[in-house]
Protein backbone atom coordinates (compact mmCIF):
# COMPACT_ATOMS: atom_id res chain seq x y z
CA UNK A 1 0.00 0.00 0.00
CA UNK A 2 1.45 3.42 -0.93
CA UNK A 3 1.12 6.77 0.77
CA UNK A 4 -2.11 8.28 -0.53
CA UNK A 5 -4.23 4.39 0.13
CA UNK A 6 -6.22 5.66 2.94
CA UNK A 7 -6.72 8.98 1.67
CA UNK A 8 -8.16 7.03 -1.78
CA UNK A 9 -10.61 5.14 0.66
CA UNK A 10 -12.10 8.19 2.62
CA UNK A 11 -13.09 9.36 -0.87
CA UNK A 12 -14.73 6.32 -1.76
CA UNK A 13 -16.61 6.33 1.39
CA UNK A 14 -17.79 9.91 0.85
CA UNK A 15 -19.18 9.29 -2.34
CA UNK A 16 -16.13 12.17 -3.83
CA UNK A 17 -14.12 9.45 -5.77
CA UNK A 18 -13.29 10.14 -9.39
CA UNK A 19 -12.56 8.23 -12.18
CA UNK A 20 -11.33 8.75 -15.97
CA UNK A 21 -14.16 7.66 -18.26
CA UNK A 22 -12.37 6.69 -21.70
CA UNK A 23 -14.01 7.56 -24.84
CA UNK A 24 -12.84 5.83 -28.05
CA UNK A 25 -14.87 8.15 -30.45
CA UNK A 26 -16.53 10.93 -30.68
CA UNK A 27 -18.69 12.96 -32.98
CA UNK A 28 -20.78 15.82 -32.30
CA UNK A 29 -23.23 15.21 -29.34
CA UNK A 30 -22.48 11.48 -29.18
CA UNK A 31 -19.70 9.79 -28.12
CA UNK A 32 -18.24 6.09 -27.52
CA UNK A 33 -17.57 4.70 -24.25
CA UNK A 34 -17.04 1.08 -23.68
CA UNK A 35 -18.64 0.29 -26.53
CA UNK A 36 -21.31 1.82 -26.23
CA UNK A 37 -22.84 5.12 -28.14
CA UNK A 38 -23.75 7.72 -25.99
CA UNK A 39 -25.60 11.26 -25.98
CA UNK A 40 -23.48 13.48 -24.26
CA UNK A 41 -24.96 16.19 -22.05
CA UNK A 42 -22.38 17.33 -20.61
CA UNK A 43 -19.85 18.98 -23.20
CA UNK A 44 -18.76 22.62 -23.18
CA UNK A 45 -19.11 22.65 -27.18
CA UNK A 46 -22.16 24.95 -26.55
CA UNK A 47 -22.00 25.55 -30.75
CA UNK A 48 -20.52 22.13 -32.24
CA UNK A 49 -17.58 24.32 -33.25
CA UNK A 50 -15.18 21.37 -32.19
CA UNK A 51 -16.13 19.39 -36.03
CA UNK A 52 -16.99 22.55 -37.70
CA UNK A 53 -15.34 21.74 -41.31
CA UNK A 54 -13.76 25.80 -41.27
CA UNK A 55 -12.11 24.70 -37.95
CA UNK A 56 -10.41 21.55 -39.17
CA UNK A 57 -9.09 22.98 -42.33
CA UNK A 58 -7.92 26.08 -40.67
CA UNK A 59 -6.01 24.11 -38.52
CA UNK A 60 -4.52 21.92 -41.10
CA UNK A 61 -3.47 24.69 -43.11
CA UNK A 62 -1.72 26.31 -39.83
CA UNK A 63 -0.15 22.90 -38.98
CA UNK A 64 1.65 22.68 -42.55
CA UNK A 65 2.64 26.24 -42.86
CA UNK A 66 3.83 26.56 -39.10
CA UNK A 67 4.43 23.32 -37.94
CA UNK A 68 2.89 20.75 -35.27
CA UNK A 69 4.49 22.94 -31.77
CA UNK A 70 5.31 26.64 -31.15
CA UNK A 71 8.84 25.56 -30.24
CA UNK A 72 9.09 28.10 -27.42
CA UNK A 73 7.28 30.66 -25.20
CA UNK A 74 6.57 33.68 -26.79
CA UNK A 75 8.73 35.72 -24.82
CA UNK A 76 11.93 33.50 -26.11
CA UNK A 77 10.83 32.58 -30.26
CA UNK A 78 7.25 31.03 -29.90
CA UNK A 79 5.33 34.55 -31.27
CA UNK A 80 4.28 33.81 -34.37
CA UNK A 81 2.09 36.72 -36.22
CA UNK A 82 -1.10 34.54 -36.03
CA UNK A 83 -1.35 35.16 -32.12
CA UNK A 84 -1.53 38.61 -32.51
CA UNK A 85 -4.46 38.86 -35.19
CA UNK A 86 -6.12 36.42 -32.46
CA UNK A 87 -5.71 38.87 -30.15
CA UNK A 88 -7.11 41.45 -32.19
CA UNK A 89 -10.10 39.18 -32.86
CA UNK A 90 -10.70 39.01 -29.57
CA UNK A 91 -10.51 42.30 -28.56
CA UNK A 92 -12.69 43.16 -31.52
CA UNK A 93 -15.75 40.68 -29.89
CA UNK A 94 -15.48 41.86 -26.43
CA UNK A 95 -15.58 45.45 -26.98
CA UNK A 96 -11.54 46.38 -25.77
CA UNK A 97 -8.54 48.02 -26.60
CA UNK A 98 -6.72 44.78 -26.68
CA UNK A 99 -6.16 40.83 -25.81
CA UNK A 100 -3.71 38.41 -24.72
CA UNK A 101 -3.96 35.44 -25.48
CA UNK A 102 -2.80 32.66 -22.34
CA UNK A 103 -2.30 28.29 -22.42
CA UNK A 104 -5.40 27.98 -20.81
CA UNK A 105 -8.42 29.30 -18.33
CA UNK A 106 -6.81 28.01 -15.55
CA UNK A 107 -3.68 30.28 -16.34
CA UNK A 108 -5.23 32.92 -17.50
CA UNK A 109 -6.49 33.58 -13.91
CA UNK A 110 -3.87 32.78 -12.01
CA UNK A 111 -1.31 35.11 -14.52
CA UNK A 112 -4.02 37.37 -14.01
CA UNK A 113 -4.65 37.84 -10.71
CA UNK A 114 -1.22 37.34 -9.02
CA UNK A 115 0.15 39.69 -11.43
CA UNK A 116 -2.05 42.69 -10.61
CA UNK A 117 -2.98 41.91 -7.04
CA UNK A 118 -0.39 43.39 -4.17
CA UNK A 119 0.54 43.61 -0.68
CA UNK A 120 -2.03 46.36 0.35
CA UNK A 121 -4.45 45.90 -2.63
CA UNK A 122 -7.83 43.34 -2.09
CA UNK A 123 -9.90 41.47 -4.02
CA UNK A 124 -13.59 41.22 -3.78
CA UNK A 125 -14.68 37.79 -4.79
CA UNK A 126 -18.26 36.21 -5.11
CA UNK A 127 -18.42 33.14 -3.37
CA UNK A 128 -19.19 30.21 -6.41
CA UNK A 129 -16.42 31.84 -8.98
CA UNK A 130 -14.32 29.16 -10.19
CA UNK A 131 -11.35 27.09 -8.40
CA UNK A 132 -8.81 29.06 -10.67
CA UNK A 133 -10.20 32.26 -9.28
CA UNK A 134 -10.39 31.38 -5.97
CA UNK A 135 -6.43 29.66 -6.27
CA UNK A 136 -5.35 32.74 -8.13
CA UNK A 137 -6.44 34.76 -5.40
CA UNK A 138 -5.19 32.73 -2.64
CA UNK A 139 -1.96 33.17 -4.64
CA UNK A 140 -1.87 36.84 -4.74
CA UNK A 141 -0.71 38.97 -1.95
CA UNK A 142 -3.85 40.88 -1.92
CA UNK A 143 -6.23 40.70 0.91
CA UNK A 144 -9.33 38.56 -0.06
CA UNK A 145 -12.93 39.46 0.57
CA UNK A 146 -15.24 36.31 -0.33
CA UNK A 147 -18.70 37.89 -0.39
CA UNK A 148 -22.31 35.54 -0.80
CA UNK A 149 -23.08 34.46 -4.34
CA UNK A 150 -24.48 37.67 -6.32
CA UNK A 151 -25.16 39.48 -3.34
CA UNK A 152 -24.37 43.15 -4.38
CA UNK A 153 -25.44 44.12 -0.94
CA UNK A 154 -22.88 42.62 1.28
CA UNK A 155 -20.69 43.56 -1.47
CA UNK A 156 -20.77 47.51 -1.08
CA UNK A 157 -20.66 46.72 2.74
CA UNK A 158 -17.14 45.26 2.26
CA UNK A 159 -16.31 48.05 -0.38
CA UNK A 160 -17.57 50.70 2.20
CA UNK A 161 -14.96 48.87 4.60
CA UNK A 162 -12.19 48.62 2.64
CA UNK A 163 -11.14 52.30 1.29
CA UNK A 164 -7.78 52.00 3.09
CA UNK A 165 -6.78 49.30 0.46
CA UNK A 166 -4.50 50.37 -2.74
CA UNK A 167 -6.05 48.59 -5.44
CA UNK A 168 -9.52 47.15 -5.11
CA UNK A 169 -10.18 44.26 -7.36
CA UNK A 170 -14.02 42.82 -7.86
CA UNK A 171 -14.06 39.79 -9.36
CA UNK A 172 -16.97 37.23 -10.75
CA UNK A 173 -18.01 34.35 -13.19
CA UNK A 174 -20.24 35.81 -15.95
CA UNK A 175 -21.76 32.61 -16.20
CA UNK A 176 -21.55 30.60 -12.74
CA UNK A 177 -20.05 26.96 -14.33
CA UNK A 178 -22.09 25.20 -12.32
CA UNK A 179 -24.93 27.02 -11.55
CA UNK A 180 -25.76 28.12 -14.87
CA UNK A 181 -27.24 32.03 -13.19
CA UNK A 182 -25.98 35.28 -14.27
CA UNK A 183 -23.55 37.71 -12.50
CA UNK A 184 -25.52 40.85 -11.74
CA UNK A 185 -23.03 42.51 -13.78
CA UNK A 186 -24.82 45.69 -14.40
CA UNK A 187 -25.11 46.45 -10.52
CA UNK A 188 -21.65 45.60 -10.33
CA UNK A 189 -20.44 47.74 -12.64
CA UNK A 190 -22.04 50.38 -10.56
CA UNK A 191 -20.03 49.69 -7.66
CA UNK A 192 -16.65 49.28 -9.42
CA UNK A 193 -17.26 53.06 -10.54
CA UNK A 194 -18.88 54.42 -7.32
CA UNK A 195 -16.06 52.80 -4.92
CA UNK A 196 -13.24 53.34 -7.54
CA UNK A 197 -12.63 49.34 -7.70
CA UNK A 198 -12.17 47.33 -10.82
CA UNK A 199 -14.48 44.65 -11.95
CA UNK A 200 -12.88 41.84 -13.37
CA UNK A 201 -15.46 38.84 -15.36
CA UNK A 202 -14.44 35.32 -15.91
CA UNK A 203 -16.78 35.29 -19.14
CA UNK A 204 -15.36 31.77 -19.69
CA UNK A 205 -19.18 31.00 -20.41
CA UNK A 206 -20.13 33.45 -22.02
CA UNK A 207 -18.34 34.19 -24.88
CA UNK A 208 -19.67 32.79 -28.45
CA UNK A 209 -23.17 32.54 -26.80
CA UNK A 210 -24.61 35.52 -25.06
CA UNK A 211 -24.88 38.72 -26.54
CA UNK A 212 -26.39 40.03 -29.75
CA UNK A 213 -23.21 39.10 -31.73
CA UNK A 214 -22.15 36.30 -29.27
CA UNK A 215 -19.77 38.79 -27.51
CA UNK A 216 -20.34 37.38 -23.97
CA UNK A 217 -21.91 38.87 -20.69
CA UNK A 218 -20.90 42.40 -21.11
CA UNK A 219 -22.95 42.67 -24.86
CA UNK A 220 -25.67 40.29 -23.35
CA UNK A 221 -26.03 43.44 -20.28
CA UNK A 222 -25.45 45.97 -22.85
CA UNK A 223 -22.25 46.87 -20.88
CA UNK A 224 -19.05 46.87 -23.81
CA UNK A 225 -15.99 48.79 -22.81
CA UNK A 226 -17.44 49.55 -19.09
CA UNK A 227 -15.87 46.31 -17.68
CA UNK A 228 -12.06 46.93 -17.31
CA UNK A 229 -11.08 43.19 -17.37
CA UNK A 230 -12.35 40.08 -19.11
CA UNK A 231 -11.34 36.68 -19.16
CA UNK A 232 -12.05 34.13 -21.61
CA UNK A 233 -11.72 30.84 -23.09
CA UNK A 234 -11.36 29.42 -26.47
CA UNK A 235 -11.67 25.79 -24.94
CA UNK A 236 -16.42 25.88 -25.08
CA UNK A 237 -18.29 27.63 -27.21
CA UNK A 238 -15.41 28.15 -29.57
CA UNK A 239 -14.36 24.54 -29.73
CA UNK A 240 -10.75 25.03 -29.39
CA UNK A 241 -8.66 25.14 -26.47
CA UNK A 242 -6.69 28.35 -24.74
CA UNK A 243 -7.86 31.47 -23.31
CA UNK A 244 -7.23 35.02 -22.85
CA UNK A 245 -7.52 38.32 -20.95
CA UNK A 246 -9.20 41.54 -22.37
CA UNK A 247 -9.05 44.65 -21.38
CA UNK A 248 -6.74 47.81 -22.15
CA UNK A 249 -3.36 48.08 -24.09
CA UNK A 250 -1.67 48.99 -20.88
CA UNK A 251 -3.17 45.57 -19.37
CA UNK A 252 -1.77 43.51 -22.09
CA UNK A 253 2.20 45.21 -21.80
CA UNK A 254 1.12 44.85 -17.78
CA UNK A 255 0.63 40.95 -18.12
CA UNK A 256 3.43 40.31 -20.70
CA UNK A 257 5.61 41.65 -18.10
CA UNK A 258 4.61 40.26 -14.81
CA UNK A 259 2.17 37.20 -15.82
CA UNK A 260 4.04 33.98 -14.77
CA UNK A 261 1.46 31.83 -16.33
CA UNK A 262 2.24 33.86 -19.64
CA UNK A 263 6.17 34.39 -19.38
CA UNK A 264 7.38 30.62 -18.34
CA UNK A 265 5.19 28.22 -20.51
CA UNK A 266 5.45 27.26 -24.36
CA UNK A 267 3.05 29.10 -26.41
CA UNK A 268 0.15 27.83 -27.95
CA UNK A 269 0.20 25.42 -30.85
CA UNK A 270 -0.29 27.49 -34.32
CA UNK A 271 -2.66 25.20 -35.00
CA UNK A 272 -5.01 26.27 -31.91
CA UNK A 273 -4.79 29.70 -32.77
CA UNK A 274 -5.49 29.24 -36.42
CA UNK A 275 -8.73 27.40 -35.44
CA UNK A 276 -9.84 29.59 -32.44
CA UNK A 277 -9.26 32.88 -35.06
CA UNK A 278 -11.61 30.75 -37.83
CA UNK A 279 -14.27 30.22 -34.76
CA UNK A 280 -14.21 33.82 -34.04
CA UNK A 281 -15.25 34.33 -37.57
CA UNK A 282 -17.46 31.45 -37.22
CA UNK A 283 -19.63 33.45 -34.61
CA UNK A 284 -20.20 36.53 -36.53
CA UNK A 285 -20.93 34.27 -39.91
CA UNK A 286 -23.56 31.79 -38.35
CA UNK A 287 -25.83 33.45 -35.97
CA UNK A 288 -27.95 30.51 -36.50
CA UNK A 289 -25.82 28.35 -34.25
CA UNK A 290 -26.51 30.32 -31.29
CA UNK A 291 -30.74 30.69 -31.88
CA UNK A 292 -30.82 27.02 -32.47
CA UNK A 293 -28.61 26.83 -29.22
CA UNK A 294 -31.16 28.92 -27.30
CA UNK A 295 -33.89 27.31 -28.55
CA UNK A 296 -33.04 24.04 -27.27
CA UNK A 297 -31.86 25.30 -23.83
CA UNK A 298 -35.79 26.89 -23.51
CA UNK A 299 -37.11 23.18 -24.68
CA UNK A 300 -34.90 21.08 -22.16
CA UNK A 301 -35.09 23.59 -19.16
CA UNK A 302 -39.08 23.55 -19.26
CA UNK A 303 -39.16 20.02 -19.75
CA UNK A 304 -36.80 18.92 -16.90
CA UNK A 305 -39.13 21.70 -15.11
CA UNK A 306 -42.31 20.18 -16.00
CA UNK A 307 -40.97 17.15 -14.85
CA UNK A 308 -40.78 18.30 -11.27
CA UNK A 309 -36.48 18.60 -11.11
CA UNK A 310 -34.80 21.55 -9.47
CA UNK A 311 -33.13 23.72 -11.92
CA UNK A 312 -31.52 25.83 -9.18
CA UNK A 313 -31.72 29.77 -10.52
CA UNK A 314 -30.34 28.52 -14.09
CA UNK A 315 -31.04 31.19 -16.81
CA UNK A 316 -28.38 29.67 -19.42
CA UNK A 317 -27.19 26.78 -21.23
CA UNK A 318 -26.17 25.06 -18.31
CA UNK A 319 -29.02 23.30 -16.16
CA UNK A 320 -27.97 21.88 -12.87
CA UNK A 321 -30.36 19.57 -11.02
CA UNK A 322 -29.74 19.30 -7.79
CA UNK A 323 -29.15 16.59 -5.85
CA UNK A 324 -27.70 16.81 -2.70
CA UNK A 325 -26.42 13.50 -1.31
CA UNK A 326 -22.72 12.84 -3.29
CA UNK A 327 -23.82 8.96 -3.41
CA UNK A 328 -27.07 9.29 -5.02
CA UNK A 329 -25.59 12.07 -7.74
CA UNK A 330 -23.13 9.49 -8.64
CA UNK A 331 -25.58 6.84 -8.60
CA UNK A 332 -27.95 8.69 -10.60
CA UNK A 333 -25.02 9.37 -13.45
CA UNK A 334 -24.61 5.26 -13.38
CA UNK A 335 -27.78 4.67 -14.59
CA UNK A 336 -28.16 7.41 -16.54
CA UNK A 337 -24.91 6.06 -19.00
CA UNK A 338 -26.52 2.63 -18.61
CA UNK A 339 -29.77 4.34 -20.51
CA UNK A 340 -27.78 6.12 -22.97
CA UNK A 341 -27.16 9.53 -21.40
CA UNK A 342 -23.66 10.56 -21.12
CA UNK A 343 -23.91 13.34 -17.40
CA UNK A 344 -21.64 13.77 -15.21
CA UNK A 345 -22.19 14.02 -10.99
CA UNK A 346 -20.50 17.36 -9.34
CA UNK A 347 -19.73 16.71 -5.99
CA UNK A 348 -18.02 18.89 -3.16
CA UNK A 349 -15.15 20.72 -3.03
CA UNK A 350 -16.43 21.53 -7.07
CA UNK A 351 -20.03 22.65 -4.93
CA UNK A 352 -20.83 22.95 -1.72
CA UNK A 353 -21.32 20.57 1.19
CA UNK A 354 -25.01 18.68 0.31
CA UNK A 355 -25.18 20.49 -3.12
CA UNK A 356 -24.30 17.19 -5.32
CA UNK A 357 -26.21 17.92 -8.39
CA UNK A 358 -26.04 16.57 -12.13
CA UNK A 359 -24.70 19.30 -14.33
CA UNK A 360 -26.30 18.92 -17.86
CA UNK A 361 -24.70 21.82 -20.70
CA UNK A 362 -27.10 21.51 -24.02
CA UNK A 363 -25.68 22.11 -27.52
CA UNK A 364 -27.26 23.92 -30.58
CA UNK A 365 -26.09 20.18 -31.99
CA UNK A 366 -29.12 18.42 -29.81
CA UNK A 367 -31.89 17.82 -32.27
CA UNK A 368 -35.46 18.39 -30.45
CA UNK A 369 -35.52 14.34 -30.78
CA UNK A 370 -32.11 13.79 -28.67
CA UNK A 371 -33.96 16.10 -26.47
CA UNK A 372 -37.31 14.31 -25.68
CA UNK A 373 -35.31 11.14 -25.30
CA UNK A 374 -33.58 12.55 -23.02
CA UNK A 375 -36.51 14.01 -21.05
CA UNK A 376 -37.55 10.38 -20.87
CA UNK A 377 -34.70 9.20 -19.28
CA UNK A 378 -34.40 11.75 -17.07
CA UNK A 379 -37.50 11.17 -15.66
CA UNK A 380 -37.25 7.42 -15.21
CA UNK A 381 -33.86 7.05 -13.46
CA UNK A 382 -35.08 10.36 -11.08
CA UNK A 383 -38.39 8.85 -10.26
CA UNK A 384 -36.02 6.06 -9.59
CA UNK A 385 -34.02 7.32 -6.79
CA UNK A 386 -36.51 9.77 -5.66
CA UNK A 387 -35.14 12.49 -6.99
CA UNK A 388 -38.40 13.73 -8.37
Amino acid sequence: MGIFHQDLIQLEEAGLYRQLRTISAQKGPRVTVDGKELLVMASNDYLGFCYHPALQQAAQKALHTWGAGSGSSRLISGNTAIFRDLEKKIAQLKGTEDALVFSTGYMANMGLLTAVAEKGDVIYSDALNHASIIDGCRLSRAQVEIFPHRDTDALETLLKKGMQFRRRFIITDGVFSMDGDLAPLPRLTELATAYSAQLIVDDAHGTGVLGSRGGGTAQHFGLEGKIAIIMGTMGKALGCFGAFVAGSSELREYLINRARTFIFTTALPPAVIASALEAIELIAKEPQKRQALWDNVSFFRKGLQDIGFNTLESTTHIIPILVGDAHTAVRLANDLMEEGLFIQAIRPPTVPEGAARLRITVMATHSKKDLTRALEILGKVGKRHKII
